[in-house]
């Protein structure tokens, strides 16, 4: 007969300092505590002279850490990445055929969104499945292009720069909510970029980035979308880019406590070293884990190819027979109890696949993220795995 192990045997010595590995929102920075908002403008309006300019240090800080050229728009959306994917999707798309890389959960919705919303009959989506990339080869960029650089429910990541032609005719919309601040994005070839505070930063939610190439802005300018556009989502006013977005007048009213969250994020990103420092200490997240899995039976990387695997959404799918051999809602069963096990010791939170994903872990490696944290998880998924596979028992 069979039966588990029993959640007395031997735990491992050592806990992570910090258990925060949740996608999103994700760990606060280290040393992070309530008083780094003890100066926010609270009770304050946004549109004040002083709030204007703390909106406006946020878009100047994150340009310059992440690299933005010169003569770009950037400016803080309402709703998170999403709505600032949506914006761009329904503010420009209609002018060119648009090809959709729906490789995970999030851009399988920005595809459903362009055939099922706003119902693009010239549009193509070039699917994967998880842990792997549509072929590259395919796209046509003369085209409009919308793509993930980093699949945030899937572990995959676009390989290099190169996976973007120099020259190509139509936009490059770029979903980039878990790959900014953690990795390098190719800005020569992109044209809109999207990100959110929750994730790399580990900042608050419900509040987007929105970065416009001068090409992006020259779309706006030159083509009326065929569609109404809640107010939300304009960026346009009587013919003309709405340039106050850009200089720190939101279109709807941001939390304060939020922008002085996203500052002090935003100053820390700084003081480790920038971009540079930020990518370093994610792939030293990556490195823990990869020694791991690469001794490890039960377990291996959701993305297969190294050069494609992400550093922030390190996902792992589970191949042990046993598991393997269960109906995939078993399966979803026995990872919900690991994941039970680890929330109940206080060692990991929040680090179930993502729902539409294989089943297995995600562990976030994002830059506020320790790399002597992840490291002391490891030996307790090894403990959280023991108690959940079954063991033969003599007759």
């Amino acid at each position: 007969m069979t039966s588990t192990h029993s959640e007395n045997s031997s735990r491992p010595a050592c806990r992570p300092a910090n258990p925060c590995f949740s996608s999103g929102p994700c760990a606060k920075r280290p040393g992070w505590d309530v008083s780094a908002l003890s100066n926010a403008l609270t009770g304050r309006s946004h549109r004040s002279a002083e709030g204007r300019a703390r909106l406006a240090e946020v878009i100047d800080r994150s340009a310059a850490i992440l690299g933005i050229p010169e003569g770009w728009r950037v400016g803080i959306v309402p709703a998170s990445d999403t709505g600032a994917v949506e914006m761009a999707l329904w503010s420009l798309l209609g002018a060119r055929p648009v090809d959709v890389l729906a490789f995970e959960s999030f851009s399988s919705l920005w595809a459903q969104d362009i055939v099922s919303q706003l119902k693009l009959e010239n549009a193509r989506v070039l699917k994967a499945d998880y842990g792997q990339l549509p072929d590259l080869a395919e796209v046509d960029w003369t085209h409009d292009v919308v793509l993930a650089w980093n699949g945030t429910t899937s572990g995959v990541r676009l390989p290099s720069a190169e996976a973007i032609p120099a020259k190509h005719e139509g936009l490059v919309i770029c979903d980039a909510t878990s790959a900014a601040f953690a990795m390098d994005l190719p800005w020569d070839r992109l044209d809109v970029v999207t990100w959110s505070w929750q994730k790399a930063l580990g900042g608050e939610a419900a509040h987007g980035m929105l970065a416009l190439s001068p090409r992006a802005v020259e779309r706006l300018e030159s083509f009326e979308a065929p569609r109404p556009l809640p107010k939300i989502f304009r960026l346009m006013g009587k013919g003309k880019l709405i340039e106050g977005i850009f200089r720190g007048d939101t279109i709807n009213t941001p939390s304060m406590l939020c922008v002085e969250d996203a500052l002090d994020s935003l100053k820390w990103a700084e003081s480790v070293g920038g971009l540079a420092g930020l990518k370093a200490r994610s792939q030293a997240n990556l490195a823990e884990v990869a020694a791991w899995e690469a001794k490890t039976d039960w377990v291996e990387f959701l993305a297969r190819n190294e050069a494609e695997r992400s550093s922030t959404a390190i996902c792992l799918r589970i191949v042990a027979p046993w598991f393997l051999a269960l109906e995939r809602s078993e399966q979803m069963k026995t990872v919900k109890q690991m994941v039970a096990l680890l929330d109940k010791e206080g060692v990991a939170f929040d680090i179930a696949s993502y729902r539409d994903a294989p089943p297995g872990l995600r562990i976030w490696g994002g830059a506020t993220v320790e790399a002597s944290d992840v490291s002391a998880l490891l030996p307790w998924l090894d403990w959280a795995f023991a108690q959940v596979a079954p063991v033969t028992c003599p007759a």
